[in-house]
């Protein structure tokens, strides 16, 4: 089948990129925002949305990828031409944060988020915004609505992964448990790239992406990523407790995602408190729901979820 060409639905012709700095402590944690100027003029009330990237990408990697003559792949211009202030940041021992000797756990990442916060507090106005967080990014995304809830207005989860009881992924993983721990870091090129996109299942991904995204490590962190949040997911799970959070949830869940299986995620889902939440099983999604070659169907969830009415009988 030839490759279908996937565009942004709406492109205001302003999309601006702007980069930011935290600390936590010694580290530095580079933090990136787009949004139309336009766009945000007229309507103001659009979510501020925060991405949490995962395990092997960092942020732009994950949600800015530029792939020039295959369409649109950025979820950060995608959400800003729809109105959306879109941010993200490298977690320490991504990107162009600081590498340290740290494994950058699940729980180091909450510490980013947090340490990121005041940043986009003072640029926004804003001190509570949404929140999307894929694969290891679902779990810190979690895990600070746990310890932040008034920082969170709305979580959208992908490639969630609870317990970890009967994951295919997570058991190849754990077979190599021995090297993630001897190591802080392990390489990520092309066949690292090319491995993942198709341990699920193939043909969800255009043949360019593992190429482009070792190009975007290259460029950003020097192709190398922490093992600290393998290790979490590895053994020990669980890193989120859903009776904890408050706010609105959103599953996105892929039918060909091995990271979880479908009765870890309705365990999930089923012991969240806030009633407004969902759980949506998409067909044509493997795990990397943000660049795979149905992308627009995840556009369309997370929009439609992040944009909900309010209640009116309230």
């Amino acid at each position: 089948m030839s490759e279908v060409i996937v565009t942004m639905p709406n492109d205001p012709g302003d999309i601006v990129g702007e980069e930011y700095w935290a600390k936590k402590g010694d580290v530095d944690l580079f933090i990136f925002r787009r949004y139309s100027p336009s766009l945000r003029a007229k309507n103001p009330d659009m979510p501020v949305l925060f991405l949490v990237h995962g395990s092997s990408f960092a942020a732009r990697t994950a949600y800015d990828l530029d792939l020039p003559g295959h369409g649109d792949y950025s979820l950060m211009k995608t959400f800003a031409g729809l109105g959306y202030d879109v941010w993200t940041m490298d977690h320490e021992g991504y990107g162009r944060s600081t590498h340290t000797d740290g494994f950058s756990y699940i729980a180091d990442g909450v510490e980013d988020l947090k340490a990121a916060m005041p940043v986009v507090e003072k640029a926004t106005g804003k001190s509570s915004f949404c929140f999307f967080g894929t694969s290891s990014g679902a779990l810190r995304a979690g895990q600070f609505a746990n310890k932040c809830p008034e920082r969170v207005e709305r979580l959208g989860l992908a490639a969630l992964v609870w317990t970890g009881e009967g994951s295919p992924t997570l058991k190849r993983r754990a077979e190599k448990i021995d090297e993630w721990q001897a190591s802080n870091r392990r390489v990520v090129d092309e066949p690292a790239y090319q491995a993942i996109f198709t341990r699920d299942v193939v043909g969800l991904t255009i043949p360019e992406i593992p190429a482009a995204a070792a190009r975007a490590e290259m460029d950003n962190g020097g192709g190398s990523v922490p093992n600290g949040t393998y290790i979490d997911m590895c053994i020990n799970l669980p890193a989120v407790d859903p009776k904890q959070i408050q706010c609105p949830v959103m599953i996105f869940r892929g039918d060909h995602d091995g990271i979880a299986t479908d009765e870890d995620v309705m365990g999930f889902f089923d012991a969240l408190p806030n009633k407004d939440k969902q759980v949506i099983m998409v067909a044509g999604q493997a795990h990397n729901t943000s660049i795979g070659v149905n992308r627009a169907r995840f556009w369309h969830v997370l929009n439609a979820f992040l944009t909900m009415p309010p209640r009116v009988d309230e």
